[in-house]
């Protein structure tokens, strides 16, 4: 590990200098290149302590701008159910101002992004009548509602708003405004597409007429809060629909070429949410240069953009190349919130690079807090006081065991190791990581190699860490290990049986020599054409085997009770790539069946809709369900706790998939509560806070 020297006082490697650079946007200046840009948490104006201390963490990790997520402007942008920001009144200024004032506190500016859905806003909570350019139904969902055309009126009072919810925010101590046009999920960008706006007055038409409003509402904030705060614009300048859509080469550069200089900054990516976070399966590091490099030719402002950076090489390359002024971030920013100041320091192996998995999404689509697989302190800030880069000190001096090496064992070795206190990491495998290391040999998921290779790292430079490989443990081992503590994260194993969500018994059939597991597969089990791939898990496993398995050239037919393959990753942004993938490879996707029975070589499905069934051929069957949580050597102990007291073991605990088989972040969350946590006196209270509202208003 790199450190201070007389000739750099910070450790920072002289080819990262660029990077800390301060730069001028209008009437202020950041401290450096880093810029973490507006994203969704699902704390929003629900959880406004919870909020502001998310940011804070990242502006301590030295982020030189800290930006909200969406903050809708007027009740007829309500977003409901989605937890968002909200600048509707000044009550709701009080909130936001938690957070500019947390951002400052560590030298940072705080940037705010003001929005309006316009026909994508439900307005479920308030009630209103939705608002769009012209008379249309919402694209975003399957909601029955339809967003009414703006009038005249309608236009002048919604830049009242606007300008009204920017002098809120300048009160709120904000020092960038936001006049948001992304993602397709904004009024202001509805404008912009023909798909949308098809008036024929001012605001309609040819695309001078339809940036009209775009204009306006930079015009007027800049009039409003402009003397002393920074005006941004973000914009989408592509949005990979061909001909239907905004396109780099076509009226995205034509937006920018009329408004060049107009705002203090230039915020560009590639829309919808879909495209602009894109998942490290379909998307590289800095994937959205193609789209965006023409944006710093046009204007004389400075530029931020987004990639999914994390490597500092290529942060450094974005600059130099004059792509972009900041290194725009929101899921490495939420992966490692001190991502800047380990450049700094010059602790660049020290970085907890972003997976591009899009957990941290889901929190959003689900309403509830951020989370994170790389950074389990992520939305614990408030509610548990978790610090990415601080533990407790320990209390007294323990020795543990900690009996399996994947993502719960390896947290929660590093958390107690950093805490001092002397541990034995063992597997049973020949390599840490568990089934990280495993489902990273799969296609499109190397990335998330990246889960153990950051634990790995640390622990391995750890005096008091001894890591056994290719070692099985057995309770005899346990009670000789000489420990006071010892914590099993033996993790799960894929069920074979067809229990899952849509068949809760054993299926007839399915302990013949045709199932495979995706176990057998990492084991190296050959499968046979065809093969029939039976997904009752949902998530992104199912889809990626049919992925790996047509690659070795099998005929795959992919069934699900669900009515679309992959259904959960909704929330991580990804199901419609994966569809896409898959019906790119010529897998056959059978959506609304069951596995109801297996007879040798044929595979009896069942319609989940009418009950009517089908026959298909099947040489082999890998069934993606439910796990059993590897929990033999806990009942095992269990059953002999004399024994394990008198070898002086004060407690045994199980964590992570043996306990509940989760996800990857479920796992690495376990492991750092236990870690954090295990010598904290037990109580039957909430174990963390929560939020009111003010009853007294």
């Amino acid at each position: 590990m790199s450190g201070p020297t007389p000739e750099r006082p910070n450790g920072r490697n002289p080819r990262f200098d660029v990077l800390f650079e301060p730069v001028r946007i209008g009437p202020v200046v950041a401290k450096n290149r880093f810029f973490q840009v507006p994203h969704c948490n699902g704390m929003g104006y629900a959880r406004p302590r919870a909020h502001a201390a998310m940011r804070a963490v990242k502006a301590e990790g030295g982020w030189a701008v800290v930006s909200t997520e969406e903050v809708e402007i007027h009740p007829s942008s309500d977003l409901s159910p989605y937890v968002e920001g909200r600048l509707w009144d000044d009550r709701d200024a009080r909130a936001l101002a938690l957070i500019s004032e947390a951002v400052h506190a560590h030298g940072a500016l705080a940037a705010i992004e003001l929005a309006h859905g316009g026909i994508n806003t439900p307005n479920h909570y308030s009630r209103e009548t939705a608002l769009g350019p012209s008379h249309t139904v919402s694209p975003y969902g399957y909601a029955p509602f339809q967003a009414r055309a703006m009038t005249k009126r309608d236009i002048r009072e919604f830049r009242q708003w606007h300008r009204a919810a920017a002098i809120r925010a300048k009160r709120a101590g904000f020092d960038v405004i936001y006049v948001y046009a992304a993602h397709d999920l904004s009024l202001v960008m509805h404008f912009l597409l023909p798909r949308h706006n098809q008036r024929q007055d001012e605001y309609g038409g040819p695309l001078e007429h339809r940036v009209r409003l775009l204009r306006e509402l930079i015009d007027d904030t800049k009039d409003a809060v402009g003397d002393c705060c920074a005006i941004a614009v973000r914009l989408a300048v592509e949005e990979r629909r061909g001909v239907d859509g905004l396109e780099h080469a076509g009226e995205g550069r034509a937006i920018v070429e009329m408004l060049a200089d107009l705002p203090d900054l230039w915020d560009v990516n590639v829309s919808g949410w879909s495209n602009d976070s894109a998942t490290s399966r379909f998307a590289p590091e800095g994937y959205q240069e193609p789209f965006v490099s023409f944006v710093k030719r046009i204007t004389g402002k400075p530029v931020v953009g987004v990639g999914r950076f994390t490597s500092p090489d290529a942060m450094v390359a974005q600059v130099r190349r004059g792509v972009l002024d900041f290194i725009g971030a929101a899921r490495p920013s939420i992966a490692d919130p001190f991502l800047p100041a380990k450049i700094e320091r010059g602790d660049i192996d020290e970085i907890r690079e972003c997976i591009g998995c899009n957990v941290c999404v889901s929190g959003d689509y689900t309403s509830t807090p951020i989370r994170c697989t790389q950074n389990p302190t992520m939305g614990e800030e408030w509610r548990k006081g978790w610090h990415p880069e601080k533990l407790p000190p320990k209390t007294r001096d323990e020795r543990f065991l900690i009996v399996g090496a994947g993502p719960a064992g390896l947290e929660c070795a590093r958390v107690l190791a950093l805490r001092g206190h002397e541990v034995r990491l063992a597997d049973a495998a020949r390599e840490l990581g568990g089934r990280v290391t495993l489902e990273s040999r799969l296609p499109g998921l190397s990335a998330w190699r990246r889960v153990r290779d950051y634990r790995a790292n640390r622990l391995t430079r750890l005096a008091n860490v001894e890591i056994y490989l290719d070692s099985p443990v057995s309770a005899d081992l346990v009670l000789d290990s000489g420990v006071t503590r010892v914590v099993l994260a033996t993790g799960a194993r894929w069920r074979r049986d067809g229990v899952g969500r849509a068949n809760r018994c054993a299926v007839p059939g399915f302990d013949g020599p045709a199932v495979l597991t995706p176990d057998d597969l990492y084991a190296g089990r050959p499968a046979r054409s065809p093969v029939v791939v039976f997904d009752d898990d949902h998530y992104y496993l199912g889809g990626v085997l049919a992925e790996r398995l047509r690659a070795e050239g099998h005929e795959v037919v992919l069934v699900t009770p669900a009515a679309i393959p992959s259904a959960w990753t909704v929330n991580t942004l990804e199901q419609a790539a994966i569809h896409r993938r898959l019906l790119e490879l010529d897998v056959r996707l059978l959506v609304n069946r069951n596995v109801v029975e297996v007879d040798g070589g044929r595979l009896v499905v069942a319609c989940t809709i009418t009950g009517r069934r089908e026959t298909l051929a099947a040489a082999s069957i890998v069934t993606v369900t439910a796990r059993w949580p590897n929990e033999a050597l806990a009942e095992e102990l269990a059953a002999i706790p004399a024994r394990a007291a008198d070898a002086g073991i004060v407690s045994i605990t199980s964590i992570g998939d043996c306990v509940a088989p989760g996800t990857i972040a479920a796992a690495v969350y376990a492991g750092h509560r236990f870690g954090r946590e295990f010598d904290q006196a037990p109580s039957s209270e909430v174990a963390f806070r929560r939020e009111y509202p003010d009853l007294d208003t």
